[in-house]
């Protein structure tokens, strides 16, 4: 990143400060204090007693030297708490503004970029998070995914952007940073080209992406981003927060068809104005140089990646929550490793690549404690209610105590699939698009409201059968880890994992849930 827009930036922070002081000695009101810090990439928390501040990991991914820097800011301003997201950054949370203001100074200072990670401004770039090691992948669309992510950040003061600007690349058909229904999708082909999809998003309103462009140069993506940016700002609704989000332009402008030929019209003019955003023929990095040793690893975290003899390891915390002192002898180990890296995913998972055999015991060995070890204590959670001041549900709470329920019950590892909560309708945690997804809401039990969860099915969120749940009904919070549990239970029971089971009883599963929703 340019040293003078970071410069540019550190200049912002002392009024920043000056506000943030006001907030909290409540000068300033908390919509007027949200509109502004979110520039920032900081919010106050609920209760408004407490910052978060979101770190920028370009494509989910964390060299060495900067998990380093992180490992040593957590430990030199004691940092209480710290999230994996959904979006692939890392969020600090629980700070006071002593540790938040000198932790916001020394992230710019080591090029970790904060600003725009909230507010209305390009989000953190997505990219598959074993792009370049998975085997399988059509191609590594990792280089292009952090070209796009340098280049977002020009447009972090651009005028009329929408409320959040979402961009994202797969490099198969798992579509795991959901590329074909975000704002803008770089969906890879087997011919080492793009499809590009637009216009999508969930949370309210949900739509699945518009196709706007077939086959084209991975050298070309910086044309439609901005192409992206001037169709918002000609048809976008920025005049309404609630529909400044650029899903709402499909309906705007008389459906699927007729946006593509919108953004297709701001595309030429991209082209036409004569500015060079053509990426260079050698972005492709040469690629691993490491090779295995000879040593091997076998364990369900264990991924062996395409290049021979090397491996990942998975570590899901639960909640993507990380027990912050194995975060930091995870990345002290991190350190003693050649070529290891750290990658964020989508899903809260974060994955250690390019190790060996032994190496990746080591890493295993380090994690095993805080990892999930099952895919339903791999689910999903936004970060909540009693931390994030829009959320109506404590997901993250709902997750933990359904996590104690299932392996006090001790049902088989494939009894129960990964789920997907949403503390609000937002639909932070991709409730929409899970087989099984939670989002936050009430039910009336003698006509007074409690507090529950809305009960989402049969999503997908697998490229060619992408697909929005459909909601049976409300449980009460109280129920839904009973809930799990016999569902469990009953899979158990007929010998199979979920998947199996599920194909095949559906109207058994509604059964279950209609007893806990009636």
């Amino acid at each position: 990143m340019d040293k003078r827009k970071i410069d540019e930036w550190k200049q912002k922070l002392p009024e920043f400060q000056e506000k943030t002081d006001a907030f909290f000695s409540g000068e300033l009101d908390k919509g007027s204090y949200k509109g502004y810090s979110g520039y920032f990439g900081s919010y106050a928390q609920k209760g408004g007693q407490a910052s978060m501040l979101r770190l920028r990991t370009p494509a989910g991914r964390i060299p060495g030297d900067k998990l380093a820097v992180i490992a040593g800011m957590l430990r030199a301003h004691d940092v209480p708490r710290l999230h994996f997201t959904t979006c692939q950054t890392i969020q600090l949370h629980d700070l006071k503004t002593d540790a938040l203001y000198p932790l916001m100074e020394e992230a710019l200072d080591n090029g970790i970029i904060i600003m725009g990670g909230g507010g209305d401004f390009p989000r953190n770039t997505m990219c598959a998070p074993l792009s370049g090691v998975e085997q399988g992948e059509y191609f590594d669309v990792l280089p292009y995914a952090e070209a796009a992510a340098d280049y977002a950040l020009t447009l972090i003061d651009a005028e009329k952007m929408p409320r959040k600007l979402k961009v994202a690349f797969s490099n198969s058909p798992a579509n795991a940073p959901h590329a074909t229904y975000r704002d803008l999708g770089f969906v890879a082909n087997e011919d080492g080209t793009f499809d590009v999809y637009s216009a999508g998003g969930l949370g309210g309103f949900p739509k699945l992406g518009v196709k706007v462009a077939e086959h084209i140069e991975p050298s070309q993506i910086l044309y439609y981003i901005k192409a992206m940016w001037l169709t918002f700002r000609s048809y976008g609704n920025y005049e309404n927060r609630a529909k400044a989000r650029t899903r709402y332009m499909q309906d705007t402008l008389g459906g699927a068809e007729n946006y593509a030929n919108a953004y297709n019209e701001k595309l030429r003019e991209v082209y036409d104005s004569g500015e060079d955003l053509t990426l260079p023929e050698d972005l492709l990095s040469e690629g691993i140089s490491k090779t295995g040793d000879g040593s091997t690893a076998t364990d369900p975290r264990v991924i062996p990646q395409k290049q021979d003899g090397l491996y990942t390891v998975a570590y899901h915390p639960i909640g993507g929550q990380p027990d912050k002192e194995v975060f930091l002898a995870l990345c002290d180990l991190i350190q003693e490793i050649p070529d290891a890296e750290l990658r964020l995913s989508p899903d809260e998972t974060a994955y250690i690549v390019n190790l060996t055999g032994t190496e990746a015991v080591r890493v295993l060995s380090v994690t095993d404690e805080d990892a999930a070890h099952s895919p339903f204590e791999a689910s999903v959670s936004c970060i909540g209610a009693s931390t994030c001041q829009v959320g109506v549900r404590d997901s993250q709470a709902l997750l933990r105590a359904s996590v104690e329920a299932v392996r006090a019950a001790k049902l088989p590892a494939n009894a129960l699939p990964k789920i997907h909560i949403s503390g609000c309708p937002s639909s932070c945690g991709t409730h929409q698009t899970s087989p099984i997804g939670f989002r936050g809401g009430m039910k009336k039990v003698d006509g007074k409201p409690e507090s529950a969860f809305v009960l989402n099915v049969d999503g997908c969120e697998l490229q060619g059968k992408e697909s929005l749940g459909r909601e049976l009904g409300a449980i009460l919070d109280a129920d839904i880890p009973k809930f799990l549990v016999e569902v469990g239970q009953t899979v158990a029971a007929s010998g199979t994992d979920f998947e199996t089971w599920y194909s095949k009883n559906a109207d058994a599963f509604t059964v279950i849930a209609q007893t806990y929703i009636d």
